[in-house]
Order: structure tokens, then C-alpha cells, then sequence
């Protein structure tokens, strides 16, 4: 993600304890809602503060200035995790975060009940080895919700990791991209986004579009800088197949709603039967897992065959995110890289395996 905020131009980008920070203005934000493509959410860093206790907790919160970043009639939703710290419940956190936030706005300490019908407003509050971290939340629904998945196979991906894989992958519109094993289309979706400079948030609203402190001027001018910057006349190669000839409608119809539909060959096919066309192309995929096949058996002759695939493909690059622990053992070559990667919960590893590049390139 940092390269990403880099690309887009983004000042003071740094990486600290597990995030990604950049400096900005209001029209910053808007841009980084529209633009992220592997980013879970854009968050405004508000404080921190030492906190021990639910003393500390309260006076770090109470001393906010809130009214500078709430409307009138603010409904809070507040969110904590705690991690290696004395304040462990999380519930009191919560309880004790509102209320701090509740005096503060009001000017009193009466913790008692107020009117919370004006724009949402999501408090995140962390604590970790005794340090608490305060945000507020601008995206409100996390930013893999791009608008266009209307359905799903068993185990989707979800869009900001598909788009991740992409990202990683390394891979020019140039070259041929195939995903053996698409599902409802998500990596290849995201695949052609990317390609067209399509921003991931351009068809969906964020929770700041309904706060007072930011004029809809700023989300207006960022949506139309977004639309100007598309590029829907690149050529794109990009095969999508899959063996469930169900979930591939699915895929067609979530590729239509996206507006890449016209670039992605979605067909019926098994991975043994795979014989995909041109030179130097990249391969992106989340092949089943044995706890989704339920054989073990099947999953390793799956693999067998990818490796095989591989094989044949000798000027191709293969990507293969997977929560098989022996992937490599069946696909029969070790990777070129291996990065560890969460699909939700689950731990997984991203296999590379890296071809030649075109010289153009």
C-alpha cells in the first residue's frame, strides 16, 4: 500500500506498526477513499497518548478537540481492540471512549444520553502495550466494497487482496493476464481496473461524504479528476475460466457492473485443459484449498496439474495465493518468492514464480 500512496503522489508517506501514513488536506482524503486499491480503510489519526488506566483513557480522549471534527448530533460508533496492554475488556474500552467523546462535545461529565441523529461518525480506538491509538474512520464500510460483487462463489477474495495480488504480480496491460481458477471474477475484475485507471471507489459513497466539515465540493471535483483519468481504450488480454459454469455467470455479471466486461474472456474450462495464448504472460490465481474441496487427493492432483501448466507456459509468471501447507511439494518447483498473506483469518502464502519479461518492457 505504500507504493500505492506514492504513485498517487501522496506527501510524508511512512510505514509504522503495521500502517500506512500519509500527510494531507480534506481533498487528500477524498482522493485516497477513491484511489486505494489494497487499503482496508483511510482512517485520521487523532491521537495518542500513554494509557494504563481508564483514567488516562478518558482524560486522552476528553482532550480531543471533537467539536473541530463532529457535526452537531453526531452518532458514535466506537470500535477498540487492545492488545498487550492493561485495559484488556473491550466492551468497557468502548463504553468509557464514548463517554469521554459525549463530555467533551457537551462540556459537561454527566455520561448521560444525547440525540445522536446527525452524520456517522466511527471512533477506533487501539491499544497496544499500553498506548492508545485514536482514529476516526472516513471510509465507513471497509474499502473492499466497491459496489460491483452482486455475488459470490463458496470462499470469495476479497477485492482489496485480489487487487494486492494483482499489484504484486508486477504485471504490465501489455501482457496476457489469466486467472485458471476465477470464481465470481474478482482478480480479473480487479485486474481490469487497474489497467483502465478506473478508481475502486468511484461507484461507491464513504462515510465523510456526509460530514459538515468536508464541503461535497471536494468529493465532486475528486470523483470528476477520477473519471477524467480513466483509460477505457487500452487493449486488454485478460482470460477468466473456472469449471463451475454457474459462477462464471455470476462473474459476467459482476465484470458488467464494474464496466470491464468488454475486456475479460470469461470461459468454462478445467485447469488440465488450459492452454493459454501469447508470450510473457502473467498468471494470477486462488486455487481451491483442501478444506474447500473436501479430497485432499483432488486438491494435490489440482496442484500436479498447475505445475504442469507451468511447465508448458516457460515464458510466464505464476502467482498462486494458497492456505495449502505442501503447495509447493505437488506444484513440483519451489517458488521464486513466497510471501505470507491473510485472507480474512486464514494464513496464507503468495507463491511467485517468475518469468521473463519482454524486452519492451
Amino acid at each position: 500500500m505504500r507504493a500505492e500512496l506514492e504513485e498517487l503522489g501522496f506527501a510524508g508517506v511512512r510505514t509504522e506498526d503495521r500502517r500506512v501514513y500519509f500527510d494531507g488536506t480534506a481533498e487528500d482524503l477524498a482522493r485516497a477513499n477513491l484511489w486505494l486499491r489494497a487499503a482496508d480503510r483511510v482512517l485520521i489519526r487523532l491521537a495518542e497518548f500513554a494509557c494504563t488506566s481508564f483514567d488516562e483513557l478518558y482524560g486522552g480522549l476528553h482532550g480531543i478537540p471533537w467539536v473541530d471534527f463532529l457535526a452537531p448530533r453526531a452518532a458514535l460508533a466506537v470500535v477498540a481492540r487492545s492488545v498487550k496492554s492493561k485495559l484488556s475488556s473491550v466492551p468497557a474500552i468502548q463504553s468509557v471512549a464514548k463517554k469521554a467523546i459525549i463530555d467533551a462535545v457537551s462540556g459537561t461529565r454527566s455520561g448521560g444520553r444525547v440525540e445522536e441523529t446527525g452524520p456517522a461518525y466511527g471512533v477506533e480506538v487501539v491499544l497496544h502495550e499500553d498506548r492508545a491509538s485514536v482514529c476516526l474512520d472516513t471510509t465507513g464500510p471497509g474499502l473492499h466494497k466497491r459496489g460491483y460483487r452482486t455475488g459470490a462463489g463458496e470462499a470469495p477474495l476479497r477485492e482489496n487482496l485480489a487487487a494486492a495480488l494483482v499489484l504484486l504480480s508486477r504485471w504490465d496491460p501489455r501482457r496476457p493476464f489469466a486467472d485458471p481458477f476465477c470464481g465470481s471474477g474478482t482478480i480479473a475484475i480487479e485486474a481490469a481496473l487497474l489497467a483502465r485507471r478506473i478508481a475502486p471507489g468511484i461507484s461507491r459513497r464513504f462515510a465523510a461524504e456526509e460530514w459538515p466539515h468536508i464541503p461535497p465540493d471536494t468529493w465532486r471535483r475528486a470523483r470528476e479528476d477520477a473519471r477524467a483519468a480513466e483509460r477505457r481504450d487500452v487493449a486488454l488480454r485478460i482470460a477468466a475460466s473456472d469449471r463451475d459454469g454457474k459462477i462464471l455467470e455470476t462473474a459476467r455479471g459482476n465484470a458488467r457492473k464494474a464496466g470491464v466486461a468488454d475486456c475479460i474472456a470469461f470461459h468454462r474450462a478445467e485447469i488440465q485443459a488450459l492452454d493459454p495464448t501469447g508470450e510473457f504472460g502473467c498468471m494470477v490465481c486462488n486455487p481451491p484449498y483442501a478444506e474447500r474441496l473436501g479430497e485432499r487427493r483432488e486438491v494435490e492432483d489440482l496442484y500436479r496439474a498447475m505445475g504442469r501448466l507451468h511447465r508448458r507456459l516457460d515464458t510466464w509468471s505464476i502467482f498462486v495465493l494458497t492456505a495449502h501447507p505442501e503447495f509447493q511439494k505437488f506444484f513440483g518447483v519451489r517458488a521464486s518468492k513466497n510471501r505470507k498473506l491473510y485472507n480474512g483469518n486464514l494464513k496464507c502464502y503468495f507463491y511467485q514464480y517468475y518469468g521473463p519479461l519482454p524486452r519492451a518492457l
